[in-house]
């Protein structure tokens, strides 16, 4: 199809012999398919990841748009163990007590309020019942 594609890069016609095609229906030029971040070239040597209309490697797409840790807020890697709190994601060592530091282990109870993490031993009981209320008699 060279000469009827046009890039989704530049606009214009390819007519080159070798034209690039991302997902099933955008086609470039070789030379215009760049990560939108840092101009790496992108061919058929290294991942391509599209997200509105521009092409980004992998490190940059990750970076930009990919989950990240709750609390040091750096990316994952894919081998990376994580831990969960409702719709938080951490890494193994950053999931620990805001307060006392502690890492929280699976199976231990915490808390969590925003985006901080608490050991049972800090964040106390909880807070129903008649002590709620009041002051707690002696």
């Amino acid at each position: 199809r060279p000469g009827l594609a046009l890039c989704a890069g530049c606009g214009g016609r390819i007519q080159d012999p070798f034209l690039l095609r991302v997902s099933p229906d955008l086609e470039w030029h070789v030379a215009c398919l760049k990560c939108a971040e840092c101009g790496q070239p992108l061919d058929e040597t290294c991942t391509c990841f599209l997200r509105d209309g521009k092409a980004y490697c992998k490190r940059d797409y990750s970076r930009l748009f990919g989950i990240k840790c709750a609390q040091c807020r750096a990316s994952f890697s894919s081998s990376d163990l994580v831990m969960r709190a409702r719709d938080h994601v951490y890494h193994l060592e950053c999931f620990r007590c805001a307060a006392c530091g502690r890492q929280l282990l699976p199976g231990d109870q915490f808390c969590l309020r925003e985006r901080d993490l608490l050991c049972r031993a800090d964040h106390g009981p909880p807070h129903d019942g008649p002590t709620a209320r009041g002051p707690r008699s002696p």
